[in-house]
């Protein structure tokens, strides 16, 4: 079994990421221009995003790596 102790990604959905970036960056507009993806630029909703980046790994890995560069520095 793998220790997860040290995985800041551990236990954190990717809704709780989504919404802590949403909030971060004060809503799509400035969070597309970090992340240019679709689901983020167009019709942007959290619905439609997680489907996409559940299905989507470089996207979901770019949406991961920004939270960590947010809460690591």
């Amino acid at each position: 079994m793998t220790n997860q102790a040290n995985n800041p990604l551990h236990g954190k959905t990717l809704l709780f990421i989504l919404e802590f970036l949403l909030d971060y960056y004060n809503g799509w507009e400035q969070l597309g221009q970090q992340i240019n993806i679709k689901c983020f630029t167009e019709n942007p909703s959290i619905n439609s995003s997680l489907k996409f980046l559940r299905k989507t790994d470089w996207a979901r890995k770019k949406v991961e790596n920004l939270y960590l560069s947010i809460i690591i520095g």
